[in-house]
């Protein structure tokens, strides 16, 4: 007769905080993802969004500001499944509208989930992200999220609805000049993330 299999041990923050500084770890319902720093083509991606929603949106050069852009800000939220432990996620760029955080918090971490997220697609990370973080934005009310693919040259945009489902995706693609909310102020062109 076969051992029952063994319950495996839910990970914490501290396995989280003891991820060597050049990976990406995030805690999701338990369990350490541990990463590698993004690839060329998605820092690319990542750092051409960034710049251009910082400049119009955060600084308000060329668009209205009234938010904070930033990258890789590592978000904490309760974990409904385990009372007093957390998930903890770290989008590519995050953006909080200044009406809802007028200053930055004072802790290494937001406690406030934004309005709006990014990520940024790879091979390691395509199902964490879609299958594992997209579920935990929903549920943390995160209006509006975007998932870059820098080797298939799409963006494709949500809109969390008010049952806190994300809508069908609006799907961009190549080289496209556009404007997509809650950016739909200034026109992005995507040729600029997919440079090689």
């Amino acid at each position: 007769m076969g051992q029952p299999a063994k319950k495996q041990r839910r990970a914490t923050y501290a396995d989280l905080e003891a991820v060597p500084p050049n990976k990406v770890a995030e805690l999701i319902r338990g369990v350490l993802h541990v990463m590698p720093r993004p690839a060329p083509r998605h820092a690319n991606a990542a750092s051409s969004l960034g710049a251009d929603l910082h400049g119009a949106f955060q600084r308000g050069r060329g668009g209205p500001g009234g938010w904070w852009i930033l990258d890789e800000p590592e978000l904490h939220f309760p974990d409904p499944h385990a009372p007093g432990e957390i998930d903890a996620l770290v989008p590519d760029i995050a953006g909080w509208r200044r009406e809802r955080m007028p200053e930055l918090p004072e802790t290494a971490y937001f406690a406030l989930a934004p309005d709006w997220i990014c990520e940024i697609l790879s091979a390691s990370t395509e199902d964490v992200d879609r299958d594992e973080k997209m579920p935990i934005y929903a549920r943390e009310g995160v209006r509006h999220a975007w998932l870059v693919d820098p080797i298939q040259r799409t963006l494709e945009v949500y809109v969390l609805g008010a049952d806190r489902r994300w809508g069908p995706a609006v799907v961009h693609r190549d080289a496209a000049r556009v404007r997509v909310e809650p950016f739909d102020a200034v026109e992005l062109d995507l040729s600029v993330p997919w440079a090689r």
